[in-house]
């Protein structure tokens, strides 16, 4: 299975990681599903250093590891320990429907289900066990991920939700909103 290299998604997301840290201070940070490491990266590089990367990939975190950043395999929250909680939670999760076609060892980066929402709507489940009680999530989603879906679960589990930044692709087009219980 291959790393997970930056996009069009991992930029957004990165870019508006770095606004919204702008006079934060001393918060421990979960960047789940890092591939590349490229959120930890941004958040390393702004001076936050209470940073665990999470990946489901072990060439992944191995990689991670490389660059010095605190890694983890686990399948979302699996190997995350239970009383383990966060003041932000950063997540570029796959977010495509499945598609017949794509090659499988490339469907675990891409693929979030048959709708393209099920690994979030999972995620979002199991996250808010491990929100501290003023956390928060940025998550990305596609017009592909079936956004209404997503954000109705989210509100039936009790988030609020709040765009932070939007970007138009050709073909569809990626949202990252901030996510608080």
């Amino acid at each position: 299975m291959e790393t997970y290299q930056p996009a069009e998604d991992s930029y957004l997301l990165s870019e508006t990681l770095k606004e919204y840290l702008k006079n934060k201070k001393l918060i421990k940070i979960l960047d789940m599903g890092s591939g590349s490491g490229i959120q930890a990266q941004t958040c390393k590089e702004l001076g936050f250093k209470n940073i665990l990367c999470a990946d489901i990939n072990q060439e992944a975190v191995d990689y991670l590891k490389s660059k010095k950043l605190k890694s983890i395999k686990s399948d979302l929250f699996s190997n995350i320990k239970k009383q383990e909680k966060f003041d932000l939670i950063i997540f570029n999760p796959p977010y495509l429907p499945e598609d017949k076609l794509e090659p499988e060892d490339s469907r675990t980066n891409t693929t979030a289900g048959k709708k393209g929402c099920e690994i979030i709507i999972k995620f979002l489940k199991q996250a808010k066990s491990h929100l501290l009680k003023e956390g928060v999530i940025l998550l990305l989603f596609s017009s592909f991920s079936q956004p209404e879906i997503i954000k109705k679960q989210a509100k039936d589990l009790g988030y609020n939700l709040k765009q932070l930044s939007s970007k138009k692709l050709f073909f569809e087009e990626l949202f990252v909103y901030e996510i608080k219980i």
